[in-house]
């Protein structure tokens, strides 16, 4: 069983003994969506620690989507419980970079590289991308490469 896997097995087992009705409904949404991973294709398979990560991201990712539209429908609550739910998630996943230190990323691979034009940006982003891995959001490097690029 992967690391990451088996945290999250031991602390929906913490949540359960302590009660908590939101952190345990979190991780056993979670722990489906792997289990669901696990048996999708022809054979069942254990998954890595990266697969595990990727499963927690997508779910991380969809609580931050649905936070957002439930704030936009005016149903406070609601939003709220999904960017709880989310915070909880957060902790399986790789620290995020704050906005300045990906600035100095994007500075530092725009001045070893040629990119002027707003045509470099695929080249751009996947140069930046690699430096960054999964330690800041896609839509969040890219915005900030397209303002590098434009300005």
């Amino acid at each position: 069983m992967s690391e990451l896997k088996t945290r999250i097995q031991s602390d929906m087992t913490a949540a359960m003994k302590a009660r908590d009705e939101l952190s345990l409904n979190t991780l056993r949404m979670t722990m489906t969506a792997i289990r669901n991973a696990e048996v999708s294709g022809k054979a069942d398979r254990e998954l890595t620690d990266q697969e595990v990560q990727d499963v927690v991201k997508k779910q991380a990712k969809q609580r931050a989507e649905a936070a957002e539209a439930f704030a936009g429908a005016g149903r406070k609550e609601q939003a709220q419980r999904e960017r709880d739910e989310h915070e909880i998630l957060a902790r399986y996943l790789p620290e995020q970079l704050t906005d300045e230190e990906l600035i100095q990323i994007i500075d530092g691979v725009f001045a070893s590289g040629d990119f002027t034009d707003p045509k470099h940006m695929g080249v751009a982003m996947k140069a930046v991308k690699a430096e960054v891995g999964d330690r800041a959001d896609g839509k969040t490097v890219a915005t900030l490469v397209k303002q590098r690029l434009q300005g």
